[in-house]
């Protein structure tokens, strides 16, 4: 398994650094993979490697404002509006469409939000590559023990409309992150996890959040390859960082054909860096469901979902 890094301009001019996983012997799958808060591409430790040795080539960049795509302290955290989030993200997947393979999309906890807000928004010319969404403990709203108070929200939104970049640290609690000690000592050093966002990146986290949350954006039925909605979660049941029930709410409301909900009991918000083995069940659950639609024929309306 090899890697290649890289750097990927967007139409603003800014960089964004890239790592692609190749696979040994000619891929079955494409992934793009999204990141979440605090968080960047060469975090996610075996699974991408593991993805990869299972036939699926993974892309993935540090989003804006995050890990080496922050060249200045001044970018930390930086995102811009949620125009410009998803503007990045439909300027890296046209890297790489039309894909001569099945192409996948995927995003966990914040970039989960992300890639729920794109299969309902994402132009239309780009979504019809894409096989299939699977959502890693995808932020659509705060687990009760990580939700801001009412008051530090409309503080927030109050200031940031006066003040966009300005900055404001919200560390993630890495006890709540996985339940690995290790991990949690890794995410802990890393300086590139620097839990710094802007008054304007944060709020239009929470804006997101809302919509999701309150049905406002919503995912239709033809939102992928072939005009067919697939679409996968998986979620831990103690996630203490993104609320469960939130998303088990979202996924319930969805009418697409295809899709399966996934719970694993007692995990917590990595599930692809729980201990041990416990990793290995969501990391093999994530590409069985990708390789298994890879061998389909594009149009599966008939396809039933796995329950």
């Amino acid at each position: 398994m090899a890697t290649e890094e890289g750097w990927h301009e967007v139409d603003d001019g800014k960089k964004l650094y890239t790592k692609t996983w190749k696979t040994a012997d000619p891929a079955k799958s494409r992934l793009v993979f999204i990141h979440g808060f605090s968080d960047h591409c060469n975090t996610y430790n075996t699974f991408f490697p593991t993805l990869a040795s299972k036939g699926i080539e993974v892309y993935a960049f540090d989003q804006r404002g995050w890990g080496r795509s922050v060249l200045k302290p001044s970018e930390k955290g930086n995102t811009g509006p949620t125009t410009r989030v998803l503007d990045d993200i439909t300027s890296f997947l046209r890297t790489v469409i039309p894909s001569p393979i099945p192409l996948f999309l995927m995003g966990h906890s914040m970039g989960g939000g992300e890639t729920l807000c794109y299969a309902a928004q994402g132009p239309a010319d780009v979504r019809k590559h894409i096989r299939g969404y699977l959502l890693e403990a995808p932020f659509v709203d705060f687990s009760p023990a990580s939700k801001p108070s009412v008051f530090t929200v409309k503080a927030g939104r109050l200031v940031g409309k006066l003040l966009p970049n300005r900055q404001m640290v919200n560390k993630l609690d890495v006890n709540l992150v996985s339940r690995d000690p290790v991990v949690q000592k890794q995410l802990e050093g890393d300086d590139l996890c620097h839990d710094t966002g802007t008054l304007q990146g944060l709020a239009g986290m929470l804006d997101r959040t809302d919509h999701l949350s309150s049905g406002k954006i919503m995912i239709g039925e033809e939102a992928g390859e072939g005009g067919v909605t697939r679409i996968w979660f998986g979620h831990g049941s103690e996630d203490g960082v993104t609320d469960y029930h939130a998303a088990k709410k979202f996924f319930d409301a969805l009418t697409a054909k295809d899709k399966e909900f996934k719970t694993y009991k007692g995990h917590y918000h990595r599930l692809h860096d729980e201990p041990g083995e416990e990793k290995k069940e969501f990391m093999d659950d994530v590409a069985n469901w990708i390789l298994t639609r890879s061998v389909e024929p594009v149009h599966t309306d008939a396809s039933k979902p796995k329950l």
